[in-house]
């Protein structure tokens, strides 16, 4: 028989673990669910005579929207389906490109060869034909197409866009473009083309499909063609293997490259490219192609208004600062913050105007703001620089004050340069 203080001893220790037990549960439990990013289809091929699988993805607001989307038409979809639907995720961040419908065609080897040069008619008929059809017949599809090669798939895309007949707007192809002179004179002699965009990649550790790519740069370069935008890069880091990953990134980035808002590095880039002419011009057209509003956009603004900030340039800063004025009433800049940065900036290159205004705006729109004493001091420093010894020693008051209530870091310095001037 156990004495009470073992019972008693027993009972704790079962507790704790019954405990433990709980805790254990509740920190290594775990849900599951499946990660979907895509649905699959079968399409009964009378044009193949076979059953062909396809992989679709569907844009995160589709449900939501009565739009059409893009399509982009992956080739080889069981190696590189994921990577289409991946940059769709990444890039709708920063919206650097539209949401898009990204269907992958399953294609194995040795079939995939066959299909992509030998029966590259049939080929082309089975994806203009019935793969167009079932997308368009089923979702909301523009007739904006995209289709992207690698490899033989790249042979074969070229193919598709320069025929007298693509459905397609572009084609990105790397690691095995190829076209030949018949192909482009074919295109060339066509009385109404469509416009189209052909984007190839390759790198020279690619010594298997290289060749072909720079021989085909060369006749495009021969040709120039109308109607044809294109550009060749190349990636000289990367691998047979590896590029493709890439190639679409880019590919779709040059096809869409007046999509997103603009950015510059640096003021010098703007002027270059033809300052704000070239800036209206831009927005113009985005507006047209994609149907956006066609003024420049706030983001544009602000990242030119931001660039000349930071890198103190003072002409380019105020004539943003004028040129986009409508930008500084958005929600943005409601904040006591920006406007003692934009006092400060105008103070440091003695237009004391705009600094007394910017000052005087963020004193009286945000009286209880942190930044509060930093502000009248600053008042006080632009009134003394015009002289105008009464104010600022009303201002530097104000800074001292306010300073010892909220406990302003720059305190003391507010103190000197109080005494000082009293001095």
């Amino acid at each position: 028989m156990q004495s009470p203080d073992r019972q008693e001893n027993m009972k704790w220790s079962n507790f704790l673990v019954s405990l433990a037990l709980i805790c254990f549960t509740t920190i290594c439990g775990f849900a599951q669910t499946d990660i979907n990013i895509g649905k699959s289809y079968t399409i009964n091929s009378e044009v193949l005579e076979q059953e062909r699988e396809i992989q679709l993805y569907l844009p995160a607001g589709y449900q939501d929207s009565k739009q059409e989307y893009p399509v982009l038409y992956i080739l080889d979809g069981q190696w590189f389906f994921t990577n289409g639907v991946a940059i769709q995720h990444s890039l709708r961040t920063p919206s650097r490109l539209p949401e898009m419908i990204v269907v992958g065609i399953q294609n194995q080897n040795p079939l995939r060869r066959t299909l992509f040069w030998e029966e590259r008619d049939q080929f082309l008929s089975f994806l203009e034909i019935e793969v167009n059809a079932f997308i368009h017949k089923n979702f909301r599809a523009s007739t904006d197409r995209i289709l992207f090669g690698w490899e033989a798939g790249a042979a074969f895309a070229c193919y598709a866009i320069l025929h007298p007949k693509s459905l397609f707007s572009a084609a990105i192809v790397t690691n095995g473009a190829y076209a030949d002179e018949e192909m482009l004179d074919a295109f060339s002699r066509l009385k109404t083309p469509s416009p189209k965009n052909l984007f190839i990649a390759n790198s020279r550790k690619d010594i298997y499909s290289i060749d072909n790519s720079t021989s085909m740069v060369d006749l495009l370069t021969e040709k120039g063609l109308s109607h044809l935008t294109w550009e060749y890069r190349e990636f000289n880091n990367e691998v047979h293997e590896s590029l493709p990953f890439l190639a679409l990134y880019h590919g779709l980035n040059h096809y869409y490259h007046n999509y997103k808002s603009l950015v510059f590095g640096s003021i010098q880039e703007y002027n270059d490219l033809g300052g704000l002419t070239y800036l209206k011009d831009y927005y113009q057209k985005r507006g047209e192609r994609f149907g956006f509003p066609t003024d420049i956009d706030d983001s544009a603004k602000n990242s030119l208004i931001w660039l000349a900030w930071k890198r103190d340039n003072f002409e380019a800063f105020a004539l943003f600062m004028t040129e986009f004025e409508d930008v500084l009433s958005t929600r943005r800049y409601d904040s006591a913050y920006w406007q003692n940065r934009f006092a400060q900036f105008y103070l440091k290159h003695n237009d004391l105007e705009r600094a007394i205004y910017f000052f005087n705006q963020g004193i009286s729109k945000y009286p209880e703001a942190s930044r509060i004493a930093v502000m009248h001091h600053g008042l006080g420093k632009t009134y003394l620089k015009k002289k105008d010894k009464k104010r600022a020693l009303q201002h530097f008051e104000k800074a001292v004050s306010l300073g010892e209530k909220i406990k302003d870091p720059a305190l003391e310095t507010y103190k000197e340069e109080l005494l000082r001037l009293k001095g």
